[in-house]
């Protein structure tokens, strides 16, 4: 999956965690990204059966859509954290994580998970 791809999952995910149901507007105003853009981009998710649209365009994840979008989002919470135990602060860790979060292997992605577990288990 393209990066863009996965931004849009992440998206979907942190604003279901409000508990309200998402609309593709909410992305829009989100990522301060046309709404033509986010159609676009929501017609290919369909189509890589990663989301579904119902009749009131409320947004859900498929598992497939789902299992990514936690992927990116704990991706970019670890790494985040990571760069803030180096000293960046956090804006800055985050933007980026953001980055970070689409291209890091896993290999590389399990060793930072291991070092924070353990500095924080100390």
């Amino acid at each position: 999956m393209q990066e863009s791809g996965e931004m849009y999952l992440e998206t979907i995910l942190i604003l279901g965690k409000s508990g309200n149901a998402v609309r593709a507007v909410d992305i829009s105003d989100k990522m301060n990204i046309s709404k033509a853009s986010v159609s676009r981009a929501l017609s290919r998710l369909k189509n890589e059966d990663c989301i579904v649209v119902d009749d009131k365009g409320h947004i859900s994840f498929t598992e497939k859509g789902r299992i990514i979008a936690e992927k990116i989002y704990e991706r970019h919470q670890l790494i985040t954290e990571f760069l803030v135990k180096l000293g960046v602060d956090y804006q800055t860790a985050s933007a980026d994580a953001c980055k970070m979060e689409h291209v890091i292997s896993d290999k590389t992605f399990k060793a930072m998970q291991s070092l924070l577990l353990n500095q924080n288990n100390k």
